[in-house]
């Protein structure tokens, strides 16, 4: 089977991720190797990102969150793909690695960009009259957005904050909400 051209370097946490997307995708990897991102791979990355696009593909669990907040916080305009958690379990271990190939590639089909140029006007209080927040069902609707949406699990404010910079709109929000119901 031939491997699909990947164009942007692809930041994973170690090398069992790279071994994996490595059997299907033709791309530069970079690993964090753990969730305490060393500089030189933090420098090296900057001098990346001057070329080329860099996409984050972590983890679905707390420290992918971590090292995309370090790296987020140190790079400006990263991109960001995430698989379902649900679709990355293998012998009771969380990952990219525990994926499957048509999860990652739906995952890189929709990236979620650090930050906008023309960023969404969702506010919370939008988030609030979808049902997103405060209420009872607020997780499990959060939940069927993020999967929808393939933005990764996150709180509401990590939510309103991927919506924005992918200019999702109230109504678009709506429809994903009452699709299925």
């Amino acid at each position: 089977m031939d491997k699909i051209k990947y164009p942007a370097v692809i930041v994973v946490e170690g090398t069992s991720d790279v071994a994996f997307l490595g059997s299907f995708l033709e791309s530069e990897f970079v690993t964090t190797n753990g969730s305490d991102v060393p500089r030189e791979t933090i420098e090296y990355l900057k001098k990346i990102k001057e070329k080329k696009d860099i996409v984050v593909l972590t983890d679905p669990d707390y420290p992918g969150k971590r090292i995309r907040a370090i790296l987020d916080e140190q790079i400006p305009g990263l991109l960001h793909a995430f698989v379902r958690k649900e679709k990355s379990i293998k012998h009771h271990k969380v990952g990219v690695a525990e994926s499957t190939r048509g999860e990652v590639l739906m995952a890189l089909s929709h990236i979620v960009p650090q930050e906008s140029e023309t960023p969404g006007t969702l506010t919370m209080s939008d988030l609030q009259d979808l049902g997103l927040m405060g209420g009872d069902l607020a997780s499990l609707k959060r939940k069927k957005l993020q999967e929808s949406l393939c933005l990764g699990f996150g709180n509401a404010k990590t939510l309103l904050r991927r919506l924005n910079a992918l200019a999702i709109t109230k109504e678009e929000i709506e429809e994903v909400l009452t699709d299925g119901e």
